[in-house]
């Protein structure tokens, strides 16, 4: 056994140790030790292969989003590495769980005219929660224990606080096929026998245990920290802003039952957890990004204080409402080691676990403002959602077929871009709770449909995914994961043909260059797309939407439902849906029947 082969049967079977059950592996020359090395555990780990690294990685941060445990992705030496950038950026901005394998020439090999070689130690600058370039294989014990500790602290660290990507950079030189035994682990093994093996680094701890267990440490607010929160929100008019959250399947109902002990208004990103389920008694508006865009709506429902927690919501006119609220108190609830504050607001950073904070809170007893308050909050919201629906057909329209056909105990994996505004904005409440993801980390449309798919492995059950027409032909390649067993995505495609968001944005009035370099009309005939990967496509009528989904789930298969649209009538349809829904809120708040 050569050296290369014993160090990544090491490594791979820390791996296993510290709980990685998926690999997903683009194929190539330099990580032939670890993909041997991997597939000896067929028991143990699901290898997922994928011919494109972009995708793979995606693939890997949706089984993290959907798991909340990371995946490994593996790729060879070189530009295959630099394709993994975006999935790491948005595993660190969204605080998802991956584990970064990406093999590599020897030292010796680099800063030279060697082929294929490229600087790979910091090329994802910042954004791994930590990085580390594994040794080369050499002899000895110490080694291997070594080899051991630093994959457990690399697991550890991905599930950390904040959790994110860790990168392992692993330099093999040749021969990387198993062969004669050699000088190395390989030689240190085999002279090994009976309890000696078994306590060696090479065997690892017994009971298949890791060899550093970390404990995680999940910081609490201290006595001080809550009676201080306490008497901010005592007697007086607060909100809690949600925004979205890695944990928000635990955060969701901590939330409702926070919002309701204390009478203060939930608003919710969809993203946050918060937004759906039976509310716990809880005032959560789910209209609150179209009647706070009216300034009289806003300064009726100025509050003096503000609980936040996750990262900063979708609504832009929440966030520009938050701003106008000069005065109120801003507490910030975080356990990360990130600022979540890029406005300023805070007068107070708790850097605590917000779910034990806010049910620690709920439990100390109702100590609110007047119940009047947040009936206002009911009324503004009852008022606007009903005026909004009563305009033309417009893509938030779809969104809230989806959202409210989805079968309880379905996820629902939302684009970045309009999908994830349409779900905020016009979705709704619905009374059982549906699990919301997006990657709203960074926010881009780039490997959607390779997350959705990874998400569902992750979840272990059928996922609904809201995407546009772009971001599906994006990630078009993604679709080759669709012939994992175990992913099983209905993929909702709301096809405008081009980037429909750009109507909603000054840039419209700018003919002639807004059509050709913003709207980009595609013309491409989507169910090619699907035909390709040998995923069943079909069109689906605006009406028969919210039926389609649900059949369609029951069937637990991928399919492609595509839903037309017409930019324009979108957005004129989204313009008298805000106009009327800011209007008829007004009315309701300020000039009661």
């Amino acid at each position: 056994m050569n050296p290369a082969t014993a160090h990544a049967r090491i490594l791979v079977d820390e791996l296993v140790r510290a709980g990685i059950r998926d690999v997903c592996i683009a194929p190539g020359s330099r990580s032939t030790p670890i993909v041997l090395a991997a597939a000896r555990r067929p028991d143990e780990l699901h290898l997922r292969v994928f011919l494109d690294e972009r995708s793979a990685a995606f693939f890997a941060l949706g089984i993290g989003k959907g798991a909340g445990r990371p995946a490994a992705v593996l790729t060879t030496s070189g530009t295959a590495v630099a394709n993994l950038l975006p999935a790491v950026i948005e595993a660190a901005w969204s605080e998802t769980p991956l584990i970064v394998l990406t093999a590599d020439r020897p030292v010796r090999l680099r800063h030279s005219d060697a082929n294929q070689v490229v600087v790979q130690r910091g090329i994802f600058s910042s954004y791994p929660v930590l990085e580390l370039e594994l040794p080369e294989p050499t002899e000895g014990v110490a080694p291997a224990r070594h080899l051991r500790s630093t994959v457990s602290r690399a697991v550890a660290a991905s599930i950390g606080l904040p959790a994110g990507p860790v990168h392992l950079n692993v330099p093999y030189d040749k021969p990387l096929e198993p062969g004669p035994a050699s000088r190395g682990f390989g030689a240190e093994h085999e002279k090994a026998t009976g309890r000696e093996l078994e306590s060696s680094a090479w065997a690892g701890r017994a009971d298949g245990r890791p060899w550093t267990a970390v404990t995680e440490r999940r910081p609490s607010a201290t006595p001080v920290e809550l009676e201080r929160l306490a008497t901010r929100l005592g007697g007086r008019r607060g909100v809690v802003v949600a925004g979205p959250h890695p944990e928000a399947d635990r955060l969701g109902p901590v939330l409702q039952a926070f919002a309701g002990a204390w009478s203060v208004p939930l608003l919710a990103d969809p993203l946050s957890g918060g937004r759906y389920g039976s509310t716990a008694g809880a005032v959560v508006p789910s209209s609150y990004d179209l009647f706070l865009r009216d300034s009289e709506v806003g300064q009726a429902l100025r509050p003096e204080v503000v609980v936040r927690v996750g990262a900063a919501p979708t609504s832009a006119s929440l966030m520009d409402w938050l701003d106008g609220a000069d005065g109120a108190e801003t507490v910030v609830i975080d356990a990360g080691r990130r600022w979540k504050d890029h406005r300023g607001f805070a007068a107070d950073m708790v850097q605590a676990c917000p779910v034990d904070t806010l049910r620690r809170l709920a439990e100390r007893g109702l100590d609110s403002a007047a119940p009047e308050w947040s009936r206002r909050w009911s009324t503004a919201d009852a008022a606007a959602r009903a005026a909004s629906l009563d305009a033309p057909l417009h893509e938030g329209h779809y969104a809230r077929a989806v959202v409210q056909a989805l079968p309880d105990g379905t996820a629902l994996f939302v684009s970045s871009s309009m999908p994830v505004r349409d779900v905020d904005a016009f979705g709704g409440s619905r009374p059982h709770a549906v699990s919301v993801v997006g990657n709203r980390g960074a926010s881009g449309i780039d490997g959607i449909v390779s997350t959705a798919l990874g998400m569902s492995c992750g979840r272990g059950r059928t996922v609904v995914a809201l995407i546009g027409d772009l971001a599906f032909l994006h990630d078009v390649n993604g679709f080759l994961a669709a012939r994992e067993s175990d992913a099983h995505v209905v993929f909702v495609v709301v096809n405008n043909d081009g980037g429909g968001i750009f109507h909603m944005l000054p840039i419209r009035e700018h003919e002639p260059a807004f059509t050709p370099y913003f709207a980009t009309p595609h013309g491409v005939a989507l169910e090619h797309g699907a035909a390709l990967y040998g995923v069943e496509h079909r069109a689906v009528l605006p009406d028969d939407l919210g039926s389609a989904v649900g059949e369609a789930v029951r069937a637990g298969r991928t399919v492609v439902l595509e839903v037309a649209s017409d930019r324009e009538s979108n957005r004129t349809g989204h313009r008298a849906s805000i106009e009327r829904a800011a209007s008829a809120a007004r009315a309701a708040l300020l000039n009661p029947a």
